[in-house]
């Protein structure tokens, strides 16, 4: 079973994270939620709650992981992008060729971190200079693949980016199984 590894900070944007813990989990991906700051529930941009499977510091200790998954909201996506813990990650993922998802604002960690330099790119619009500008080829689709690196727009793309998870993790077959009762038009 493909495993993900979903980083849960303060601040984060709640449709992006939940949409990916539960299509990743709906495509048979086994998921640990992992709490950026420890345990305790986590706040996020629109004052709902979310508690951590486990810290990200336990988290990372069981990897490696098949997928790193970084939902948005600035907050969250600044506190991952001045993660030391993340950066680690991430550098790890980037060089054994595994995949690093990321979505809205989340994309910050590949500028802070210096991962994925020069790849195809899609973000919240409010970082897309700052994408352009470290040399990201940014795309406005709503959902962007190049290679290991998936990328997504925000809220309103959190289940078209899900799905694209689960299908290069699991394969077109089964995000088609988990897409037909999800009603997508």
């Amino acid at each position: 079973m493909p495993t993900a590894l979903v980083i849960l900070a303060p601040g984060q944007e709640e449709i992006e994270t939940t949409a990916a813990i539960d299509i990743l989990r709906r495509g048979k991906v086994e998921v640990t939620v992992a709490g950026l700051e420890g345990t305790d529930a986590v706040v996020c941009s629109r004052n709902v709650s979310i508690v951590p499977d486990e810290s990200l510091e336990s988290a990372a200790s069981k990897g490696p992981y098949d997928m790193i998954v970084l939902p948005g909201g600035m907050g969250g996506a600044k506190a991952n992008a001045a993660s030391s813990a993340v950066k680690s990650l991430l550098a790890e993922q980037e060089k054994a060729d595994r995949y690093i998802a990321l979505i809205c604002a989340g994309p910050l960690s590949l500028i802070s971190h210096g991962i994925g330099k020069g790849k195809k790119v899609t973000s919240h619009p409010c970082i897309k200079d700052d994408l352009i500008k470290a040399e990201y080829e940014y795309s406005e689709d709503r959902v962007v693949v190049d290679g290991k690196l998936i990328t997504s727009r925000g809220p309103g793309s959190a289940i078209e980016w899900g799905l694209a998870l689960v299908e290069q993790l699991v394969g077109k077959e089964t995000a088609d199984e988990v897409r037909a009762p999800l009603i997508m038009l």
